[in-house]
């Protein structure tokens, strides 16, 4: 059997040690044949492979972003992608897919599956928003570099008195800014789930600072003001209709200086909690979703997604995550609520 791999989405620590995977197991346990889709659906639609083999991923496991490249691409914004995917696999005599990508890639995969091809899904994001499976390889790597940074903030804030503001990734699930924000432990911190209070917020830094403190605001991207409509930096939509966020970080600190009559600056971390090495957790979980993604092929278990519960690998369908959202219970943010402010 010739198996195609593809990773789409935007690129994550971890997707590297899921190809490795798959290639190493496909092909000295079962025998199989593997190609590699160049830049997500758009190298399908373009009839973009490269051959992968296990000398093709020797030494990738600690390399952080895909060796296959990446997009943003949706097949179905495209004239004829059905018809042109279907052809780019007929070419290269392609039986079953591994599909590598968060809830855009994996929702084109799983409308690709009902029109009959044959694929597994692997969840990856940074977000950990991906629905179905407790954790998504990515977001162990993107918490340690946004905890860092925000150690590292604390003493800069404390040396000038001032407010910082830190703004992490999280569109609609304020995963990152939670864990991220417990753990370098942030005086605010403030989720897509939970449309924010400036008032309040403004109140949390003044009480910070009147214990001869520094405020550390921990903000996801997409992040909500009660009284008011989410930040853009412009108003582009990408084939699957998501405006460019970042800029709540800003507006944060500018409100907070106006309000509080004292310094705030911004840092937005940005696409480097995406980059560089994966941590061991991530390694570790992006093996395991590789060798079960090629035993489902093995299986015909197609249209099912692989996903971590517990500690366990299970299968579930693709249609149980197709439009759905993984965001933070509220009950968990209330667990923490005691340290905030």
């Amino acid at each position: 059997m010739k198996i195609a791999v593809l990773t789409g989405g935007g690129d994550c620590p971890g997707l590297n040690a899921v190809i490795r995977s798959v290639v190493r197991k496909g092909v000295q346990d079962y025998g199989f044949e593997f190609v590699g889709v160049r830049d997500g659906w758009l190298g399908a639609l373009r009839n973009n492979m490269i051959p992968l083999d296990v000398a093709a991923v020797g030494g990738i496991l600690p390399r952080g972003g895909t060796i296959l490249g990446s997009s943003r691409t949706n097949p179905f914004k495209h004239e004829d992608g059905i018809r042109r995917i279907r052809e780019t696999l007929a070419a290269h005599d392609v039986e079953a897919m591994i599909v590598i990508g968060g809830e855009d890639t994996l929702g084109a995969a799983t409308e690709l599956s009902r029109q009959g091809i044959n694929l597994v899904g692997v969840p990856k994001t940074i977000d950990n928003d991906v629905a179905g499976t407790d954790y998504t390889f990515g977001f162990d790597t993107a918490v340690g570099i946004a905890t860092e940074a925000i150690d590292r903030l604390h003493t800069t804030a404390e040396s000038h008195m001032r407010t910082l503001v830190v703004e992490v990734m999280g569109r609609h699930s304020g995963w990152i800014a939670l864990h991220a924000g417990v753990a370098g432990g942030a005086n605010v911190i403030l989720l897509p789930e939970r449309p924010f209070d400036i008032d309040q917020v403004c109140a949390w830094v003044k009480k910070r600072f009147e214990t001869n403190y520094a405020p550390i605001v921990v903000a996801a991207e997409g992040a909500v003001p009660k009284e008011g409509e989410m930040v853009l930096k412009d108003q582009s939509h990408d084939e699957y209709g998501h405006v460019r966020l970042s800029g709540i970080g800003e507006w944060l600190a500018r409100e907070i200086e106006g309000r509080t009559g004292t310094e705030a600056r911004t840092t937005v971390l940005g696409h480097v909690q995406r980059g560089g090495t994966p941590s061991a957790f991530d390694r570790w979980l992006a093996t395991r979703f590789g060798l079960h993604a090629v035993d489902a092929v093995r299986d015909g278990a197609f249209g099912t997604m692989v996903a971590l519960h517990g500690t366990d690998i299970v299968r579930i369908p693709l249609d149980e995550t197709r439009g759905r959202i993984k965001v933070v219970d509220p009950a968990l943010y209330d667990e923490f609520e005691v340290f905030f402010g």
